[in-house]
């Protein structure tokens, strides 16, 4: 995508202005948020009017759409070209714009919730063509692959191309396309796969995080869960949790003073519910390559079962004031942290950012699958995740 660290003066008109202002648009809704981004905050990014960014695009939304389109395409694009392409090449091709296009992960998983369904449904569309071209990728690193266990590899290998975008940790370019091709490459050769039926979309019923007698605090808990998920934070009211929970909206002050203080219990408890898993594992599991693998198993099993609450730590965290936002943050920093730290040493010959990197994948990987809800196995994630972490070689890194 365009740079736009140099935007043209004001009053010329460069050739290449729309893809300035989908550069732009791209870095500002990446950094701060779809919601706090304006289009006057682009059109002075890319140093114009705005009048001038709506004789390119009808609206925010519209400017969006066409920046998500832009980043997936190039994915579908050098995938489609398996058949005629030596695998080798295509697998670099892809290492390389999953660093060109490091936004992508996070405007797709995050930004586009705030789209209408039809312009989703056109992301959408576009995706299940990157897709369909992964699994020709699987295959050609494993022939025999079921149907099934293609797409699942295809997913994985989108996941890990995407990680990049939630984290900041960097490597010196050529190294970090190594070690990106290297992770494609454990993913297609792994074994043929077997999946168990784990396809159950979330549930209905409150999460087991709010489990227990069904008080109104608790109520309210899951029925904002459920709402940030489904809808996204900034187009729920304190009204619409109030009615999911059967509750008039006045009375829910009495337990929460503000949408906000939801939004911050909902993270709080999921965020407290991982780091007792992760106590209990490191106290009970002492060699540093089995933890691992039982942290990942437990994480994936969490995810799988409570899908919303990792919709809502991947996509709304941004919307917490800024002192609990940094809060949770650094919660999520260092709870990433323990998986590193376990991994340099069950793998000394890696240093902490090339585990970080390799760590972010692996939970990348079992966010999505929790999201989409196409292959739900934990035992089969467990696997390329294990994999991802303890296998990509050394040679590689």
């Amino acid at each position: 995508m365009a740079e736009v660290s140099n935007p043209p003066a004001r009053n010329t008109r460069p050739r290449n202005r729309r893809a300035l202002i989908t550069a732009a648009a791209a870095d500002l809704f990446y950094r701060l948020g779809y919601a706090r981004v304006g289009m006057s905050d682009i059109a002075e990014a890319v140093g114009v009017g705005s009048s001038a960014l709506y004789r390119h695009f009808a609206g925010k939304q519209q400017l969006l759409t066409r920046v998500v389109l832009d980043e997936l395409h190039p994915f579908s694009s050098i995938a489609a070209q398996v058949a005629d392409r030596d695998l080798d090449e295509v697998v670099a091709q892809l290492a390389a714009a999953a660093l060109d296009h490091r936004q992508l992960g996070v405007l797709w998983q995050r930004e586009a919730r705030h789209l209408p369904e039809d312009q989703r449904d056109v992301l959408r569309e576009e995706l299940r063509g990157v897709a369909s071209g992964l699994a020709e990728v699987a295959r050609a690193f494993r022939p025999e692959l079921t149907g099934e266990d293609a797409r699942f590899r295809a997913w994985c290998m989108f996941s890990v191309l995407t990680s990049p975008s939630y984290h900041q940790v960097d490597l010196p370019r050529r190294e970090f396309e190594q070690l990106l091709r290297a992770t494609v490459v454990v993913i297609g050769t792994q074994p043929p796969q077997r999946f168990a039926d784990h396809r159950a979309a979330y549930s209905d019923q409150r999460s087991a995080l709010f489990a227990g007698r069904a008080s109104r605090r608790r109520l309210l808990l899951s029925a904002a869960m459920r709402l940030f998920s489904d809808a996204g934070y900034t187009e729920v009211t304190t009204e619409d949790v109030g009615a999911a929970a059967g509750i008039a909206g006045p009375s829910l002050y009495n337990y929460f003073a503000s949408k906000q203080e939801l939004l911050g219990t909902v993270i709080t408890r999921g965020n407290a519910w991982l780091e007792v898993e992760l106590e209990r594992i490191l106290a009970n599991t002492p060699a540093a390559d089995d933890a691992l693998r039982e942290l990942l198993r437990s994480y994936i099993t969490f995810a799988f079962d409570h899908g919303r609450f990792i919709d809502i730590l991947v996509s709304e965290v941004n919307h917490l004031p800024d002192a609990e936002r940094h809060r949770a943050r650094q919660t999520q920093h260092a709870y990433v942290a323990e998986w590193v730290g376990l991994l340099c040493e069950a793998r000394p010959e890696l240093d902490p950012v090339r585990s970080r990197i390799l760590v972010q994948a692996a939970l990348t990987a079992a966010n999505d699958m929790a999201r989409t809800g196409s292959v739900r196995d934990v035992d089969a994630l467990s696997r390329i995740g294990s994999a991802l972490m303890l296998d990509t070689p050394a040679s590689a890194v």
